[in-house]
């Protein structure tokens, strides 16, 4: 019976125990709770540089730095060193200190843009921010049929300094190479120097209107009976006194008589684009007179070697003849 009453003391005695640790836990815990949060302390380069409550955040935000997206053009950056977390427990009054952490461990960090420089026979010439705009640039160069559309390349950069970026329209214009005009014959006039014959239409940035309206008897590079070389302009015949108006605005530069031409007037319109009119039977400007576009400057005649009354039409660019069809008629 003794032994039995032994085995219940000891029982209620380790009972009266379990109590009490579990009553002394529960306080510690809950003093704990009221006076302490858990915090990870940072260290960076093994210096503790301050608190954080949330260290995934912090680390994602570090993440989103090195990975280019704290700034627009930048594509990554490389820091010294990660920081490293520790678990503790701080009273609730100390505060953390994210944003301090953040610029502390990016501060010394290098970044890096990237950006695609347009090359001309792996040269680098201009610089553009998107390879959406590299791929326009050269797309619409071969589309212009540039001389050089087959040396224009795309390099893809990274650098720490930003560079200057041009427009797809300023890369265009500054690459752009013009194919040269196919010269048929080299002749030379009293009429002016001429260097030779194009058919291929190029730019010649200006617009031109018909200087008189009629129809064409002789186009341009035909061989007649009456000629032993390709026709070097167009013939439009209409009746003797016809208006013939300026192409273009521009300067006379030739107002008279040439034996072939017969009477002729020459406006030179800028950048090496002239335009002539021959056979006139009235001059009505003279050498040095500025014209505008559509002004009267003579009249249809004969004069010259002519079979009959018709204006005779050349466009000239740097003195190579062109197929006046190409812009006008």
């Amino acid at each position: 019976m003794n032994h039995f009453k032994r085995i219940a003391m000891h029982i209620r005695t380790t009972i009266k125990f379990i109590v009490l640790v579990i009553i002394s836990a529960f306080l510690i815990v809950t003093a704990v709770a009221v006076f302490y949060k858990p915090t990870y302390a940072v260290y960076f380069n093994d210096e503790l540089i301050g608190y954080t409550e949330n260290k995934s955040e912090l680390q994602a935000k570090i993440n989103q730095y090195m990975e280019g997206g704290s700034k627009d053009g930048v594509a990554f950056a490389q820091i010294d060193s990660m920081p490293e977390y520790a678990l503790c427990l701080l009273k609730k009054d100390i505060i953390s200190n994210d944003d301090e952490i953040y610029a502390t461990v990016t501060q010394n960090g290098t970044e890096y843009y990237r950006y695609y420089a347009i090359t001309d026979d792996k040269e680098e010439k201009l610089y553009v921010k998107t390879f959406e705009e590299a791929e326009k640039v050269v797309s619409q160069l071969k589309e212009k049929n540039s001389v050089n559309k087959n040396d224009i390349g795309i390099v893809e950069k990274y650098d720490t300094q930003i560079k200057e970026f041009a427009s797809v329209e300023t890369c265009i214009s500054k690459l752009y190479e013009a194919p040269k005009p196919k010269v048929t014959y080299v002749a030379s006039t009293s009429s002016g120097y001429v260097s030779g014959m194009s058919s291929q239409k190029v730019n010649i940035g200006i617009s031109l209107i018909r200087p008189i309206s009629g129809v064409i008897t002789s186009r341009f590079g035909s061989r007649e009976s009456i000629r032993s070389y390709g026709h070097r302009g167009l013939d439009i015949a209409a009746p003797a006194g016809t208006p013939i108006k300026a192409a273009a605005s521009g300067t006379v530069t030739t107002s008279g008589y040439n034996s072939s031409y017969g009477n002729m007037i020459i406006i030179s319109h800028g950048n090496g684009v002239q335009t002539v009119y021959g056979h006139c039977s009235q001059l009505l400007v003279s050498v040095g007179q500025t014209v505008s576009q559509g002004q009267v400057i003579g009249k249809v005649g004969s004069t010259g070697h002519s079979t009959g009354p018709h204006l005779h039409l050349e466009v000239r660019i740097n003195g190579v003849l062109q197929n006046p069809q190409n812009y006008v008629y």
